[in-house]
C-alpha cells in the first residue's frame, strides 16, 4: 500500500536501545488514503516509530463495499483503489482479514490477495506496484498493511521479487491458533524471506482463555488486535489498538475476552541501522530520498525507467510524489 498523504511526515529513525520488558499502549492515527480508503497507522508512531525491522503499520477496515464513503474529505466508492507507486529498501507484507485485493508490480506480477494468504514484495533499489478492489471482490474489505526496513547489507543488491504463500504453517497452542507469516513461533517457520531477525504471526485465541504465548527474548515485540481485545498485564488493547512489549520475555501471557481475540504479533531484534523514511521510499540520507523521488517522477515522465519499470496491465496514471518538505529531513530516534 502507498502511502497516500500528501503532507507525509518526515523522519530518520535510528537505533536507540530496548531494554528489557515494559508495557505501552499505541494508539492509532487516522489517515485517510486517497478518496477509498481511511485507515489506522499504529507506525510509525509518535512514541514508537519501529518494532524490530517492522517500520509501517496500517491497519483497515471492516469495510463495506457495497456502500458509498460519504464520510470522507473527497465522496467516492469504497474499496482500495491505490494506482501504482515506488518503493526502495523495504519490503511490503500484504495480509487479509476479509475481502480480496489486485497486485500488480513493475516485475510483471499479478496476483490476488486473499484471507490468510501470504503476500510479500521486496523492494530492492526499486520497485512499483498497484492495489485495486475488483468489483467482483468480496463485500467486506479488513486488513493490514506493513512494511519491513531491509538492512544495508542488501537493501540495493536484492533484486525487486514478489512472493505469495497460499499455505502458511500453524502452530496450535493450548486454546489458541497461529499462523506463521514471517519468521519462527515455537520452532514453527515460514518460508516467505526475512533478512533480518524477524517474526510475524496471526494469532486467534477462543473466548476467555489465557495463552502462554512464546517469545524470544532478544527480540522486541507489538501484538495489534483486530478482533475481539485482550488482556496483558495492566494494558486492555481493543481493536485497533497495538500494545508494544519491549525485549526480554521468553513468554508472555494473554488473556482473550469474553468474545476472544485476534491479533498480530510483530517482533524482531531492534533494528541497529539509522533509516530515514519518507512517503513510499526508506533510505538513509536525505540525498537519496531526493535522488529516489526524481527517479520516480522521470519513470512517470518516461512511461518507466530502469529502476521503476511499468506495471503491467495497470489502466491508468501512475501516482506522482508529493512535493518534498522544504528542510533537510532531521534524524530522529526510534522511540521518544
Amino acid at each position: 500500500m502507498s502511502n497516500l498523504e500528501k503532507d507525509p511526515i518526515e523522519g530518520t529513525w535510528g537505533c536507540e536501545d530496548v531494554e528489557g520488558p515494559v508495557l505501552e499502549l499505541l494508539e492509532a492515527r487516522p489517515v485517510v488514503l486517497g478518496r477509498t480508503t481511511k485507515v489506522r497507522r499504529l507506525l510509525p508512531n509518535k512514541n514508537r516509530r519501529m518494532v524490530g525491522a517492522w517500520c509501517f503499520v496500517d491497519h483497515y477496515g471492516p469495510d463495506d463495499l457495497t456502500k458509498r464513503v460519504d464520510s470522507y474529505d473527497v465522496p467516492g466508492d469504497a474499496g482500495m483503489l491505490v494506482p501504482p507507486h515506488p518503493h526502495t529498501s523495504l519490503q511490503t507484507v500484504s495480509w487479509l482479514f476479509e475481502g480480496e485485493i489486485e497486485h500488480r508490480d513493475s516485475v510483471g506480477s499479478h496476483a490476488m490477495v486473499r484471507p490468510g494468504e501470504l503476500n510479500i514484495m521486496t523492494a530492492g533499489n526499486g520497485i512499483a506496484h498497484s492495489e485495486v478492489s475488483l468489483p467482483s471482490a468480496p463485500p467486506m474489505l479488513h486488513g493490514a498493511q506493513l512494511w519491513v526496513a531491509l538492512p544495508d547489507s542488501v537493501r540495493t543488491t536484492t533484486p525487486p521479487a514478489f512472493n505469495a504463500y497460499a499455505d502458511l504453517p500453524k502452530v496450535t497452542l493450548e486454546g489458541a491458533e497461529v499462523t506463521v507469516m514471517l519468521g519462527t513461533v515455537a520452532g514453527i517457520t515460514s518460508p516467505a524471506p526475512a533478512y533480518t531477525p524477524l517474526v510475524g504471526a496471526d494469532v486467534r485465541v477462543e473466548p476467555g482463555r489465557t495463552i502462554d504465548l512464546p517469545l524470544t527474548p532478544e527480540y522486541e515485540y507489538a501484538v495489534l488486535v483486530v478482533d475481539g481485545s485482550l488482556e496483558v498485564g495492566e494494558l486492555a488493547p481493543g481493536f485497533g489498538e497495538m500494545a508494544y512489549l519491549g525485549t526480554g520475555r521468553e513468554s508472555i501471557e494473554l488473556v482473550a475476552s469474553d468474545s476472544g481475540v485476534r491479533f498480530l504479533l510483530l517482533g524482531g531484534e531492534p533494528f541497529e541501522e539509522q533509516l530515514v523514511m519518507w512517503w513510499n521510499f526508506i533510505g538513509r540520507s536525505h540525498d537519496e530520498i531526493v535522488a529516489a523521488r526524481n527517479d520516480w517522477m522521470a519513470s512517470i515522465d518516461a512511461r518507466g525507467t530502469t529502476r521503476f519499470p511499468v506495471v503491467p496491465g495497470y489502466d491508468g496514471d501512475a501516482l506522482p510524489a508529493p512535493a518534498l518538505p522544504a528542510i533537510q529531513l532531521k534524524p530522529r530516534p526510534r522511540s521518544r
